[in-house]
């Protein structure tokens, strides 16, 4: 039986404007979103009786935190049956698999979920700068980090890349071909914040930004919003859309909620969502026809790729070296819209929007050429992911 037993299905997607700083706040983005996906699935706002956001009102600098759930409610005064937000879940995943649990459960029939951010506009003017604040203490899993100069996820992600490599021998060039791969589907992408060609020479020769990452290792700031709308199946005949079914997810968190301290550093969260999620279908990596996987960083990409069983543990190098496998004309695309990479850091919800419209053959020039029924989606990095399997209603 699928997620839910099958009782969830995605009816609705919607993005707002996407730049560089835009100068538009994270609630104006978000509003712009909204409107879009519920056009998108064929409601109006009368039928929305739930909504979802991560993270929620976290203290949080540098545009991090676009919109509340709140905020959204009250500028469209709904009137909602349900509603959440939070930090403590599944990466950004998690209040979208709560969602699809609500309207399961009966309490929600259409769910509004969002992501919205401005961290390139707010970066802009300087508000990222609580990142290195010496005025105050460090305190929890920062007093560890923080006198080490190591205040991001960039130094972080960089120790888990360079333990992959010492053991199993990954090369820059091998992951450099995972971001070419990305900038050249962002050519294709009118809504991509980077769409020049990209050389290995390129990728190699950018600055370094914490070995062994360089700059084009790293997501680019945006500013922008998603929203996506997940509706009871029952509620969902007739809208404007073939229903798209969460087949199965995973959620699950096996080790401590921590970057650096898993029982085996060449593992992340994603190797447990992914277990979970497999477990609870009768579909493998197989039967997968593309996948949209979450690049904050690069390296996060490459652990997506084999927590999901398209490679073996430790041969994700080799996996890379097959460029012609995962371009879009290949047997399994992945991030056909660039990822964040070189589309833009939706934080995780841009990747559910792609594995849409590629559904849903909305796509347009970056559409992937063969019929394609099945999509893995991978949300999240280090101690904080979540996954899912959708399936196009045939």
């Amino acid at each position: 039986m699928s997620f839910v037993d099958d009782r969830a299905v995605i009816t609705g997607v919607g993005q707002s404007q996407i730049g560089r700083r835009i100068g538009r706040t994270g609630i104006d983005l978000a509003l712009e979103a909204a409107e879009r996906a519920v056009a998108h699935a064929g409601l109006s706002f009368d039928d929305i009786d739930g909504v979802a956001s991560y993270p929620g009102p976290v203290n949080a600098e540098g545009g991090f935190v676009g919109a509340t759930t709140h905020d959204v409610r009250d500028a469209f005064g709904l009137k909602t049956r349900w509603h959440v937000s939070g930090v403590e879940t599944s990466g950004q995943a998690g209040t979208l698999l709560d969602a699809a649990a609500a309207v399961a459960t009966g309490r929600a029939t259409h769910v509004l979920c969002f992501r919205s951010v401005w961290e390139a506009t707010a970066q802009a003017s300087g508000r990222a700068a609580a990142l290195t604040d010496k005025s105050t203490r460090a305190g929890g899993h920062s007093e560890f980090r923080l006198p080490f100069g190591a205040a991001s996820p960039a130094n972080w992600i960089g120790m888990y890349a360079q333990r992959y490599m010492h053991e199993f021998g990954l090369t820059r060039d091998q992951v450099g071909k995972l971001v070419i791969n990305a900038r050249r589907n962002a050519g294709l992408n009118p809504d991509a914040i980077y769409r020049d060609p990209m050389t290995m020479d390129d990728y190699l020769g950018a600055r370094l930004v914490s070995w062994p990452l360089g700059l084009y290792d790293c997501d680019v700031p945006c500013d922008g919003a998603t929203a996506i709308i997940v509706s009871r199946k029952e509620a969902a005949a007739g809208l404007a859309n073939t229903p798209l079914h969460i087949e199965a997810a995973g959620s699950a968190l096996y080790q401590r909620h921590t970057w650096d301290q898993r029982t085996d550093l060449t593992t992340m969260a994603a190797h447990d969502v992914a277990a979970e999620m497999w477990a609870a279908t009768s579909l493998s990596p197989k039967d997968v026809d593309f996948a949209t996987l979450y690049d904050g960083f690069s390296y996060l990409c490459t652990q997506w790729i084999e927590a999901l069983g398209f490679c073996e543990h430790g041969k994700v190098g080799q996996f890379l070296d097959n460029d012609d496998y995962y371009r879009l004309e290949g047997e399994l695309p992945i991030n056909p819209h660039g990822g964040q990479l070189s589309a833009g850091r939706l934080h995780g919800y841009g990747f559910l929007h792609e594995a849409c419209v590629q559904l849903w053959g909305e796509a347009g020039d970056r559409q992937i050429p063969k019929d394609v029924e099945i999509a893995a989606v991978g949300i999240g990095g280090g101690p904080e992911a979540g996954c899912m399997l959708l399936r196009r209603e045939a």
